[in-house]
């Protein structure tokens, strides 16, 4: 296979960890993701046919693939679909050779796949001399994951890892695309602990959630899940399982519009009861939970965390804990000493 490349870009986009909002992003809701300072750097160098060369050092085999290629699956499929998307914006006119260099753990429900198309797609805009803005690549993003990988997300995720930088947070309405950006206070840190468990969008258990929430809108008339009336909600004649995800998705998106106001005022305290509510709501209206993490945040919550929180997608994946900076290093030794399976993965603050 000929190297028909002649230039090299790079591309950068963190991780990021939800703090709160989850499955608010295609319910019409507010979101309150973080970037981490894991993330994933790539290197692009366009060629002049339609191959796509992939290597990672997360995957000891090299991936070759063809842009025409439907089929998904494997592990290259966000390359080759920002690869896709790159041609549409007229970014680039072919194939590429991309070296992909991760600090983020797979599985873990930190938006790997979104950091990695994000990052490419900022490549080639550096390859093509692109006028497209983040949120402009953010929304691209979106389309990769929704219309060739076939998972049915949101927003949040790649509008998190275009535009936010460690150590702040991005409070995103994502019915209008407005955000903005929130420092942590300082004293307290954001721990991300991963339960052991892995997760994929793909797995069946996300597009579920997602047609279950379908439902819902179709009952009500409405893609806004989020703007509803609670009352409205709980009197409707709507099967159980819907009612109870819109219920969720309302009752989480009012949670997360207080716990902007909390974290701007610096009410901490109020900021981590949040947190517990909404692991709470997810646990048992979203049914995304299951029973390792639950212990895995319950513990976190007796060892004197404000908040603890299943963050991501769901079904495995991490936690984020809200703690007091001077606890951080005595709770986190404590909660890996109870469960042996879980390992920390990144921190969140100001300092």
């Amino acid at each position: 296979m000929p190297e028909t490349f002649t230039a090299t870009y790079l591309g950068h986009a963190p991780g990021r960890v939800n703090l709160i909002g989850e499955h608010t992003d295609y319910n019409g809701g507010m979101v309150l993701p973080a970037a981490l300072s894991i993330g994933i750097e790539v290197s692009l160098s366009p060629r002049s046919d339609s191959m796509v060369a992939v290597t990672s050092n997360n995957y000891d085999a090299p991936a070759v693939r063809d842009l025409a290629d439907d089929a998904v699956g494997e592990w290259s499929d966000p390359c080759v679909g920002a690869l896709r998307e790159a041609n549409a914006l007229g970014l680039l006119q072919g194939g590429a050779s991309i070296d992909i260099r991760s600090t983020m753990p797979e599985g873990s429900g930190l938006s790997s796949s979104a950091a990695l198309i994000v990052a490419i797609l900022k490549a080639a805009r550096e390859a093509g001399g692109g006028t497209q803005n983040d949120v402009e690549l953010a929304v691209a993003a979106r389309r990769v994951e929704n219309h060739y990988m076939g998972v049915p997300c949101g927003i949040m995720d790649q509008m998190a890892v275009a535009l936010a930088t460690p150590g702040t947070a991005m409070a995103l309405d994502t019915k209008s695309l407005d955000w903005t950006i929130a420092s942590l206070p300082a004293g307290y840190a954001m721990l991300v602990v991963h339960s052991g468990l892995t997760r994929k969008l793909t797995d069946g258990r996300y597009g579920a959630r997602k047609a279950e929430c379908d439902a819902a809108k179709r009952y009500f008339g409405t893609e806004d899940l989020c703007l509803l009336d609670r009352a409205q909600v709980e009197g409707a004649d709507l099967d159980d399982i819907p009612k109870r995800r819109a219920l969720h998705c309302l009752t989480e998106h009012r949670r997360t519009v207080e716990a902007v106001d909390a974290l701007e005022a610096g009410a901490m305290a109020r900021f981590g009861e949040l947190m517990n509510e909404s692991h709470a709501s997810m646990r048992d209206l979203f049914d995304m939970s299951l029973p390792e993490i639950d212990a895995l945040v319950a513990s976190a919550q007796e060892l004197g965390a404000l908040g603890a929180r299943l963050t991501g997608g769901g079904f495995g994946g991490c936690i984020v804990v809200c703690v007091q900076a001077e606890r951080r290093e005595a709770l986190l030794e404590q909660l890996l000493a109870r469960h042996s399976g879980a390992r920390f993965v990144d921190a969140v603050s100001a300092d």
